[in-house]
């Protein structure tokens, strides 16, 4: 008689069986050569989760389940501590990403540093640096040692040993892509994904907090992002322009506070230095008298700050008409040159259009429309815009003007740093002290501007 245990047994092993794209992290039922999600090639990896276990611990009522300690400890960075509702959370895990250079390993150092100098003892296991590589970029950002251990050890079960010995209060790990993890493919999902489950395993039993650091996918989205992402309690983004000195910290996902706070840094010789005045920092070096300047306030996280949007319009170099667009969305300044010639009928088809934020800040609020749209017109017709003048207003295909929100917030913000006029939505309901220049719709806004003194030919 055919013995069905062992075919049974196969069959319970193959479903659990999963296949994992290491780009984009979506599962299949089945190997590919080919990612049915993202489209890329040879990335598709062997996961095998651990054993079944139907059964857990015993349900309790919800009000006799005591609360957890979520009170947060400052991490001694103004700027990171605004971003994580005012610091890191015992027994947290923190994922840090951003783009090679960008300054993580530098940032996750000198949170390390800080809190080591506060006699709390911290591992910092550098995967992909040597020690005295660590112990000189600290050197250079004049940073003190402190009780700050160093690691560079790759595999999991080491460092786990290593904080069993020493005890630390932190653990930074640079990078968790570099981690080995026993019984896993060297770079495949599956290693990433168990490396992180059993750092959090070792933050949640021994109350660490815990921050690794992650590398980008070249489409700018963290490796893994669906096999890591719902593993930790944090999640940061750093980001910015390698040709600017200006990093935002964006908090992506947080479980212990609000997401979507900003923080500031400049990144300079000894360090990130947290940025408390941003607007001013963008204002200091503003050319004025010029067409195609247009100040616009935006809203990065929950703060407000200032920003000046530029646009140049000369005739076009090639067949079609080019609109290129550095800090804001492509789409986005391509339908605002199409409502320009549509419903402002301002002539563009002969011209190429190009925009830019300065500062390396990137503008991706509808809010700022009205600002871009404005500084297109101002560098084709020529007219200088008022240099004490700010304009916000998310602008339709039809060409209307529309609110926007935190207008009264960002109105203070202009009026702080001596901005005295204010061009917004027609509707829009606000108190403030600046002079405001009401407009309805594109041609309103033509309208203003035609008016405003032409350049002359030789300041042009």
């Amino acid at each position: 008689m055919f013995d069905v245990a062992p075919w049974f047994h196969h069959q319970q092993v193959a479903r659990r069986i999963q296949f994992i794209c290491s780009g984009c992290g979506a599962p299949s039922s089945k190997w590919s050569g080919r990612c049915s999600r993202c489209g890329e090639w040879n990335c598709i990896d062997e996961h095998s989760p651990g054993p079944h276990r139907p059964y857990g611990e015993q349900a309790c009522p919800l009000a006799e389940v005591p609360l957890g300690d979520t009170a947060s400890t400052s991490t001694g960075i103004a700027e990171l501590d605004r971003v994580l509702g005012g610091g890191l959370v015992n027994g947290s895990v923190t994922l840090l990403g951003g783009e090679p250079g960008i300054g993580k390993s530098t940032l996750a150092l000198q949170i390390a540093a800080t809190r080591a100098a506060r006699a709390d003892r911290v591992l910092y296991c550098s995967a992909e640096e040597s020690p005295g590589q660590v112990a000189g970029r600290a050197g250079r950002l004049g940073l003190s040692g402190g009780d700050l251990w160093l690691s560079a050890t790759t595999d999991v079960d080491a460092l786990c040993a290593e904080v069993a010995r020493l005890e630390p209060a932190m653990v930074v790990v640079d990078s968790i892509q570099t981690l080995e993890v026993e019984g896993t493919n060297g770079g495949s999902t599956a290693r990433v994904r168990e490396a992180t489950t059993r750092l959090v395993q070792l933050a949640k039993q021994r109350g660490l907090v815990v921050v690794v650091i992650g590398q980008v996918t070249k489409d700018g989205e963290l490796a893994g992002p669906k096999s890591l992402e719902h593993l930790v309690d944090t999640v940061l983004s750093f980001e910015g322009d390698r040709h600017h000195s200006l990093r935002f910290l964006r908090s992506v996902k947080h479980r212990f506070g609000p997401t979507g706070e900003v923080g500031l840094f400049d990144m300079g010789p000894t360090g990130l230095s947290p940025v408390a005045d941003p607007s001013a920092v963008f204002m200091a070096d503003r050319a004025t008298g010029v067409p195609g300047s247009v100040v616009v306030p935006v809203i990065e996280g929950h703060r407000p700050m200032l920003v000046e949007a530029q646009a140049l319009v000369c005739p076009k170099a090639m067949a079609l008409p080019r609109r290129t667009a550095q800090g804001l969305g492509q789409r986005r300044v391509s339908m605002l040159a199409a409502v320009l010639e549509q419903r402002g009928r301002l002539e563009l088809q002969e011209s190429d259009v190009h925009t830019s934020t300065v500062g390396g800040v990137r503008v991706a609020e509808p809010a700022a429309d009205l600002g871009v749209l404005v500084a297109i017109a101002s560098a084709r017709m020529a007219r200088v815009v008022p240099d004490d003048l700010v304009a916000v207003g998310e602008v339709g295909l039809v060409g209307e003007v529309r609110r926007v929100a935190d207008l009264s917030r960002r109105l203070n913000e202009a009026e702080r740093l001596g901005f005295r006029t204010a061009m917004v939505p027609a509707a829009a309901e606000v108190t403030t002290g600046l002079e405001l220049v009401r407009v309805t719709s594109v041609k309103d806004a033509l309208g203003w501007l035609a008016a405003r003194r032409l350049l002359s030919a030789t300041a042009a």
